[in-house]
């Protein structure tokens, strides 16, 4: 299925019921007075978050939902049946907007985490509501309230403890395949990768992280060139990010130094946030290196970019070094959870 990430749906609630007019006409009861009952509140529209909906694909083909409007009141007292609540499931990550203000309304991260989006309108009155002292005989009953209606944007944002960082062919694809069961589309060409992929990478049992592969980035992406910038944003809630480098590239492609500064330069470009996060290097494709050359020509690299973070060298095509590059991953993540809690 094509992923799709952003998505604009209509949500109507149901209107309020209208109040029921009534007098009780019962033989033997002179002058039975008002019996006309309430109506119902409309239904209202609710986003739920779900663990099987994985893009929002469906909404580009039903692009409006409504709730039900609520029953009219009727005589003898009786109320209207409450209008039926609309229920959408979204995935996990999904940020709402109001599409005509650009309000934020809220994020849907924890499965089963609900979003009231379009409130149901208030029931109306019966005029048994209106009897007084003065008035035994009401003619009088209201109607309901309208529903709320919104234009909405949805945005979805993957959720993942690492995503993976780079330009295309760096080799992303084939390393989420090396340490995860995640299957994306793998070439010794560009931009193989045309939307998100997210793995879980298991350490043992009870220890796991999910990493996401995004789209490879390029010179210009900041302005709207290539794919990757499109998914930076699935980046932004990510704990650590791998900036992959391809150590060995072709005679036509930039230097190992040169596709670090331009990925760099446009990650500060679109997110002074994300150009923050920790980051680590992760020098790729030594397997292409004649082993006497793999540690001279990585120092060499790490050197000329003035690196001074956490270094990993691996071969994702064969899984060498991936390992230890996992291993390290889950360390630095149950730190930074345990310091979360500390701090809370």
């Amino acid at each position: 299925m094509k992923f799709v990430d952003e998505a604009e749906v209509r949500v109507e609630a149901g209107d309020g019921g209208n109040g029921a007019v009534g007098f009780r006409r019962e033989k033997y009861i002179p002058m039975g007075g008002p019996d006309g009952g309430d109506a119902g509140d409309g239904g209202s529209v609710y986003l739920v978050a779900v663990e099987n909906v994985n893009t929002l694909a469906d909404f580009r083909y039903q692009t409006v939902y409504r709730a039900e409007r609520g029953q009219n009141g009727m005589g003898r007292n009786c109320t209207g049946k409450k209008g039926e609540d609309a229920i959408v499931p979204v995935p996990l990550g999904t940020r709402v907007y109001d599409a005509g203000t650009g309000e934020i309304i809220g994020d849907l991260l924890t499965v089963g985490e609900t979003l009231l989006v379009a409130q149901g309108g208030f029931h109306g009155l019966g005029n048994t509501r209106f009897k007084s002292s003065i008035n035994r005989a009401p003619q009088k009953a209201s109607k309901g309230t309208p529903g709320e209606h919104r234009l909405l944007m949805l945005e979805l944002t993957l959720i993942a403890d690492v995503g993976l960082l780079g330009m295309p062919n760096a080799g992303k694809s084939s390393l989420i395949r090396a340490v995860s069961s995640a299957t994306p589309k793998v070439a010794d060409y560009p931009f193989t990768t045309l939307y998100p992929n997210l793995g879980v990478v298991r350490i043992d049992e009870f220890r796991s992280f999910v990493i996401a592969d995004v789209p490879g980035v390029i010179e210009g992406a900041a302005e709207g060139a290539g794919l990757g910038m499109q998914f930076l944003k699935h980046l932004s809630r990510t704990g650590l990010l791998l900036h992959l480098l391809d150590v060995a590239p072709y005679e036509s492609m930039d230097t190992p130094v040169q596709a670090a500064q331009k990925i760099s330069h446009e990650i500060e470009k679109w997110s002074d946030e994300l150009a923050h996060k920790p980051r680590w290097l992760v020098l790729n494709k030594i397997d292409r290196l004649p082993p006497d050359e793999v540690e001279d020509h990585c120092q060499a690299i790490i050197d000329e970019l003035g690196w001074t973070g956490p270094v990993f060298k691996t071969a994702a095509i064969n899984g060498n070094g991936t390992q230890a590059l996992m291993f390290a991953i889950m360390e630095f993540l149950e730190e930074q959870r345990r310091i979360a809690h500390e701090q809370a």
